[in-house]
């Protein structure tokens, strides 16, 4: 993923505390070798870059087959464990080739939304019915592949689902997701390895899904290898009743207790918490991972994100399901469901929001060099159309604020990653006719 020597001219750029105009960076070997400042026009052979280019996103946390479920899920009532049943008939249809093609499509969709790494929360790793393939790691490379061709970076997030409840054995449709025991998790992905635009990490499905007497196996996992860890923590309150009732603690209380919790470790949704959760999880340094869009589509309710970074959280975001695939929605979000929820405003400036949706979400999937817009980082970029009917008029050193409160993703002009131009003028360089590649997995998928 790294390309040869040359010089970018930003218009204007966010770096990290103000919007700087006429900045010149210099990349090679696919980061930022200098930032240069007060560059009032392009060097002779500068690629141009007009608007205001930002550090690529982040999308700390997908499931790229839930894609297939937009708009088919939005008839009628329900809950969220009513679309679980729709999302795991989709989970049945898939196949390493069609998940391949799939998943190429909407991480080019992601890279269209300016997003340059995606944190794929995995657990569809064998075939109906729960028989390993060949390659036991079959799901696992098709998504990886499907990230080098799309031109983003991946963190790989292999997740243990090994249960359907507590103590219960998993139903039909989670025997694909199951290796039986943590242990065979581990040896399972294992012989996964990392690459130039793939890092690979670990994922507790949630507190029902892995026995609490193999949760220190997979943060040993992690741990030993300095990997992120993720896990869906307290998205419902059914979880969490049902987590009382057996262990007599919330889903926190139990990963606390089996040394889940920690720097490297992220919460993701972290919607129904204590107070003693929200300090556990705080004081821990684990991250949380909020997914706006995700859960208010799936009803599961507002988490207290304000408390949690008050508390000593990192923040980063989400699309989840893929309802939207717009990180400036997912930022804006979040502060909006804070503004209803309290009838205040103003909890979170758009700097604030912006290092949520860059550099702690890349530093959530172990890119800790990526997200920001200085020498030694890694050359991803991010550039936000100024000139639209959604950005034009705001004053060019509001552009935090104009980029957070007012642009989507359908603004993003150009994306780079690792000093190659992955989308350029609106165009997917290295996937065709994006919405095609969509229609045509999405269909495959379905049929």
């Amino acid at each position: 993923m790294t390309a040869t020597p040359r010089t970018y001219w930003l218009e204007h750029a966010w770096l990290g505390t103000h919007v700087e105009p006429g900045v010149a960076l210099d990349v090679s070997d696919g980061r930022i070798a200098a930032v240069r400042t007060g560059v009032p026009a392009p060097p002779p052979g500068a690629e141009i870059l007009r608007g205001l280019t930002l550090p690529g996103l982040a999308n700390a946390h997908s499931h790229a087959f839930h894609r297939a479920l937009r708009s088919t899920v939005q008839v009628g009532s329900g809950t969220f464990w009513t679309w679980r049943e729709v999302m795991y008939a989709t989970a049945d249809r898939l196949t390493p080739d069609s998940y391949h093609a799939l998943a190429r499509a909407v991480y080019a969709e992601m890279a269209l939304a300016g997003i340059t790494a995606v944190g794929e929360f995995h657990y569809v790793h064998h075939a109906p019915g729960g028989t390993p393939y060949a390659d036991p790691n079959a799901m696992g490379e098709a998504l990886i592949a499907a990230a080098a061709e799309a031109g983003i970076r991946i963190t790989l997030l292999d997740t243990a689902y090994l249960s359907s409840g507590f103590g219960q054995p998993p139903n039909r449709h989670q025997l694909r997701f199951s290796d039986g025991t943590a242990d065979a998790w581990a040896q399972r992905c294992s012989v996964l390895k990392e690459r130039d635009h793939a890092r690979i990490g670990a994922a507790i499905h949630s507190v029902r899904a892995v026995p609490a007497d193999q949760l220190a196996t997979v943060a040993g996992w992690a741990e030993e290898r300095r990997a992120p860890l993720h896990v869906h923590l307290s998205e419902q309150t059914a979880e969490n009743e049902a987590c009382h009732e057996i262990h007599g603690c919330t889903p926190t209380q139990l990963l606390a207790l089996h040394g889940v919790l920690g720097p490297r470790t992220t919460g993701v949704h972290n919607t129904h918490l204590t107070a003693e959760d929200v300090s556990l999880i705080g004081g821990s340094g684990t991250g949380t991972c909020m997914c706006p869009t995700t859960e208010r589509d799936l009803a599961d309710g507002i988490g207290p994100a304000v408390a949690l970074q008050n508390e000593g959280s990192p923040l980063s975001l989400g699309s989840d399901s893929h309802a939207v695939v717009d990180l400036f929605e997912e930022a804006r979000a979040m502060e909006l469901n804070e503004r209803l929820r309290t009838r205040t405003r103003g909890h979170w400036t758009a700097a604030a929001l912006l290092r949520a949706a860059t550099v702690d979400g890349h530093a959530a999937l172990g890119w800790d060099d990526t997200g920001v817009i200085e020498a030694g980082a890694r050359a991803d970029l991010t550039t936000v159309a100024l000139d639209s009917v959604r950005t034009a008029g705001p004053l060019p050193r509001l552009g935090a604020e104009t980029a957070v409160f007012a642009a989507t993703a359908a603004d993003v002009r150009h994306t780079v990653v690792a000093g190659r131009h992955v989308v350029r003028d609106g165009a997917h360089t290295l996937v065709p006719d994006v919405p095609g590649a969509l229609a045509r997995a999405i269909q495959d998928v379905r049929a």
